[in-house]
C-alpha cells in the first residue's frame, strides 16, 4: 500500500505580527509557533493569530493566581523569577510557550476536522481527536510543571 506524503506549502514570505502579552509572560511570535509545530502557509496567518490569541487567553487565565502570587512577591516578569536549582534557565518561559502552542495546535486540529462534511470528513475528525487530546495533555502538563503540581491527581473512591 502506498501513501501520499505532502511536502507542505512553503511560507508566504509575509512577516506575521508579534502578539503582545500581558507584560509578565513573553510576547508570542507566530513564526516560532509555525516552526516548532511544523505548520506551513496552508494555515492562514489570521487563523494562526486567532488560535494563538485564544490559547494565550486560556493559559493566562489558568495561571492567573500563580502569576498574581509571583508579582505580589516582587517578580514582575517571568524572566525575573528565580530558577529552581534542578531546572535549566528559561524553564518557565519554555513551559509557557509549550502550553500556549500546544493549546493553539489542538484548536487548529479540531477546526480542520470540520473542513469536509462528508462521511470521510467525520472519520477524519475522529482520527484527529487523539492528536488534539495529546496537545491538550502537553499543555496541561506544562501548566502543572509551572505551578509545581504533579501531572495527575488520584483520589480514592
Amino acid at each position: 500500500m502506498s501513501s501520499f506524503i505532502s511536502a507542505g506549502t512553503p511560507s508566504s514570505g509575509t512577516a506575521e505580527q508579534t502578539i503582545q502579552n500581558n507584560g509578565f509572560w513573553p510576547d508570542i511570535q507566530p513564526s516560532d509557533f509555525r516552526e516548532r509545530h511544523r505548520l506551513d502557509s496552508t494555515i492562514t496567518s489570521a487563523r494562526i493569530e486567532s488560535a494563538l490569541l485564544a490559547a494565550m487567553a486560556t493559559v493566562n487565565r489558568v495561571l492567573r493566581n500563580w502569576q498574581a502570587a509571583k508579582v505580589e512577591a516582587g517578580y514582575l516578569t517571568v524572566e525575573a523569577l528565580p530558577i529552581p536549582v534542578w531546572q535549566a534557565p528559561g524553564v518557565f518561559r519554555g513551559l509557557y510557550l509549550r502550553a500556549v502552542f500546544s493549546t493553539a495546535h489542538a484548536s487548529l486540529i479540531e477546526r480542520y476536522a470540520d473542513f469536509d462534511a462528508t462521511n470521510s470528513g467525520h472519520e477524519r475528525g475522529e482520527q484527529l481527536a487523539d492528536p488534539a487530546d495529546g496537545y491538550r495533555r502537553d499543555a496541561s502538563w506544562a501548566i502543572s510543571e509551572i505551578e509545581g503540581r504533579p501531572h495527575s491527581t488520584v483520589e480514592l473512591i
